[in-house]
């Protein structure tokens, strides 16, 4: 009869060898399903400030949680479609005021119809996406300094057109407000705005998942080079990119003025850090070629989530803004670990 023994030596080998296939794993898992960590953070953060507060999951704060969500997360859109070309954009809120105060000036001081000033309203962010696109594409500029660049630019347009002023909701048409109309299921309240938005994840969910435009903007984003090689049009894509993205935040904007009652030049100051926050909690990489919408939405309820939760357990707003920052930080350091999988 054969006794084995082990020393203690073999031991601690195959104890680090179990925990090493243990994080590949993990490592394969989150690589495969970006959305997967957003998502377990999000359930963490809602079953502990539950714990903390009980007002956290009444359903009225809920819905105004997912409310206060929209207009961010309608902004993280676009911002997902350049981060995950590796780009990124600076300009996104000042587009989005832009587009705000057009439509809203038109109807109001222009007397326009109020289909035709929603429809200059986008149309303006269109275009503004689609100036970053030729600056980017055309003429080589990289994107962080072009939206750096034209941050102050839209800014700067949309405090001379509106004279520093914002227009209330009973100065404007029911079409522009109705983004803040809604109705309510039991106690929780769902505005159109918030719909919008829905349907723009979808839309664009679909168009990235399902359409070879979709599976471009990835490669565009993972390799522009050995993209170009295989065929795709690299210049194109990421044009094509930077025009969808103005357009959704044109329509951000609309959101913005039924969930504002307003349209203010002043609204949504840090909506450039926000939607960026957004994305990259929500499992995008800054590096691009991995992430998707899911994770992004999850990402801009993880924000907000953490704001409302912090506030009801009475804690200072600069220590509020301190954990979205670690969080922001934690966040890339994951995305950081996950792409050195290996296949």
């Amino acid at each position: 009869m054969t006794v084995q023994s082990t020393t203690p030596g073999a031991a601690a080998k195959e104890l680090a060898r179990r925990e090493h296939t243990t994080s590949q794993r993990v490592q394969h898992l989150l690589h495969q399903h970006p959305a997967l960590s957003p998502a377990i953070i999000l359930l963490l953060t809602v079953v502990c400030f539950t714990a903390v507060n009980s007002r956290f999951s009444n359903p009225a704060a809920l819905s105004l949680l997912v409310q206060q969500t929209a207009v961010v997360a309608a902004l993280a859109v676009g911002q997902t479609l350049i981060i995950l070309t590796a780009g990124i954009d600076l300009s996104v809120g000042a587009i989005t005021i832009l587009s705000t105060m057009v439509m809203a000036t038109l109807a109001a001081e222009n007397g326009w119809p109020a289909g035709l000033a929603l429809a200059a309203g986008i149309v303006l962010g269109l275009a503004a996406g689609v100036l970053n696109g030729l600056l980017v594409t055309r003429i080589g500029l990289p994107p962080f300094i072009v939206t750096l660049g034209t941050l102050s630019i839209f800014t700067a347009i949309a405090l001379l057109y509106s004279g520093g002023q914002s227009i209330q909701n009973n100065r404007l048409p029911g079409l522009l407000n109705w983004t803040g109309d809604g109705f309510a299921i039991g106690r929780f309240r769902v505005t159109t705005g918030v719909l919008i938005v829905i349907a723009l994840y979808v839309v664009v969910g679909f168009a990235l998942s399902q359409t070879s435009w979709g599976r471009h903007v990835y490669a565009v984003g993972d390799d522009p080079e050995a993209a170009r090689l295989s065929g795709v049009r690299s210049r194109r894509v990421l044009f094509s990119v930077y025009a969808v993205a103005g357009l959704i935040y044109g329509i951000a904007g609309w959101v913005l003025i039924g969930r504002a009652g307003a349209a203010s030049p002043n609204a949504i100051v840090d909506a450039n850090l926000d939607s960026i926050t957004a994305v990259v909690i929500g499992g995008t990489s800054l590096f691009g070629g991995r992430g998707g919408l899911l994770g992004t939405l999850l990402g801009a309820l993880i924000v907000q989530a953490f704001t409302v939760g912090l506030s009801l357990a009475g804690v200072d707003a600069q220590y509020r803004l301190l954990a979205v920052g670690v969080l922001v930080i934690v966040a890339v350091s994951v995305d950081q670990w996950i792409r050195k999988v290996r296949s």
